[in-house]
Formats: structure tokens, sequence, C-alpha cells
């Protein structure tokens, strides 16, 4: 008996429901009632990788992982490096794939947390660089960290507010090369109620003052990006709705 070969018809059809859920304003305002229903347990805070925390809700972790297995980037920058678990999957993939490394940015990595980092089998595959992530010292550092003619997938999570983000876009975005992700996140900032802030935090920032805002500021600035409507489309039980934008041009 043949079996139908319907792989390119399934294909077809999760795209199609990706856009169809894209444009469901009903389903994503449950889906941010569930969220913020989810915030007094620390949902997000609740997983980890390979023994690390992540501190991401499980669809980043898949739609992160879906785009790094589509493009294979040589190197990935992440700006916020937090516990680190992000960093791990990140470089988990690469290492699936066979080539490059991840480069982590921040302000400040804790002693305790760059200890994870550089004992897991995963470290190999990871660089540290410590320093507030827009400072002429860092930007050196991360752009010596680039080899020549490496594709280049960006990842922006540290500070939230609207300003640094910004700030962020304008130096790190022109490093992404062609059919690489710019990936920003914590977008859903923007897209809530100011009354759905999450407020267990140590920063709050408030629609307006949050990446969301600023990824749109730099969309008006640039034509080297354009969101990824499939990805995004799916992304309503997310931290990151519309953060998924690809690069298209040099």
């Amino acid at each position: 008996m043949t079996v139908k070969d319907d792989r390119q018809e399934f294909e077809a059809h999760k795209q199609e429901m990706c856009l169809a859920l894209g444009r469901d304003n009903d389903a994503f305002r449950q889906s941010v009632e569930t969220i913020v229903a989810l915030d007094k347990y620390d949902y997000s805070y609740l997983w980890s990788f390979l023994g690390v925390p992540i501190i991401q809700m499980p669809a980043d972790v898949m739609a992160t992982q879906e785009v790094i297995w589509a493009t294979k980037p040589d190197v990935i920058i992440e700006t916020g490096v937090a516990r680190g678990g992000s960093m791990i999957m990140m470089a988990a993939m690469l290492q699936l794939i066979g080539k490059g490394k991840v480069v982590g940015v921040d302000i400040e990595i804790r002693a305790h947390n760059r200890e994870a980092i550089e004992t897991h089998p995963m470290s190999p595959l990871i660089e540290l660089i410590e320093g507030p992530s827009t400072a002429a010292e860092t930007l050196t550092k991360v752009k010596a960290s680039i080899p020549p003619g490496a594709s280049v997938m960006v990842v922006l999570d540290s500070d939230h507010s609207r300003d640094h983000v910004l700030d962020e876009l304008r130096h790190y975005g022109p490093l992404v090369t062609e059919g690489q992700f710019l990936v920003v996140a914590d977008t859903l900032l923007g897209r809530v109620e100011a009354a759905q802030t999450p407020t267990k935090r140590s920063k709050i920032w408030h629609p307006g003052d949050e990446p969301l805002t600023a990824l749109n500021t730099y969309l008006g600035e640039t034509d080297r990006f354009q969101p990824d409507d499939v990805i995004n489309g799916k992304l309503v039980f997310s931290s990151s709705p519309g953060g998924y934008v690809r690069c298209i041009r040099k």
C-alpha cells in the first residue's frame, strides 16, 4: 500500500493556520488574559534547558529553535545573559547543526551564573562579554567576536525600556546579516493594557516604554527588516509576539 507523501501539504496548512491565528484578535486577547493570570506564579521562571534556568515562555523557546534550525547562523549574539538558559539552548542548537557560537552580552554577569554557564557541556560554544551592551568598548568586543563572512543572528533581551531597546536596535541591527533573524524579546509589554503590565519584576515597563514601541520605531528607520508573519502569527502564548523580524537585504 502506497501512502501519500503529504509533507508539503502539511507545511502549507501549518503556514495558513499561523497566519489565520495571527489575525484572530479574540484568541490573542484570551491568551494575554491567561498569561496575566499565570504571572502570579512566575510562570516564565519555572523552566530550565539542559539543567540551566531559561526565563522564557515555552512558545518563545520553540520559535527561536525553529528560526535557528531554518537559518543556521554562524554567530548568535544575545544581549541579556541572566541565568544562561537561553544561551545554553541556542548553543545546543548550533552543536546539532555542527557549527557556530553564541556570544552573550550583559552589563553584569553574576559569578554563580557565569560558573553555571562556563562549566556546562555547551560552554565551548559560548563567549561571554561583560559590559553595557551599547558602550563603545563592549561593541568593539562584540564585533571582534564575529569571524569575517559569518552569518549573524541577534536576540535582544536585556533592559526592556523603549530607549535602551532602540539604542540596542540601532547598534546591533546592522550586525544581522541577510536572511538571518533579529529577535526582540518581551514585545508583549506593548500589546497589553496598562493594568495587565507584570509588576513582579525588578523594573516595570508600561505600554509606550517597552520593546515593541522601540522595534516599531526602528522598523520605520530602516528597510532591512521585515516581520515574519508566520512565526509571529502563532506566538499567542508568548512574551514576544511581533518580535521576530528577518533581515531581507544587506
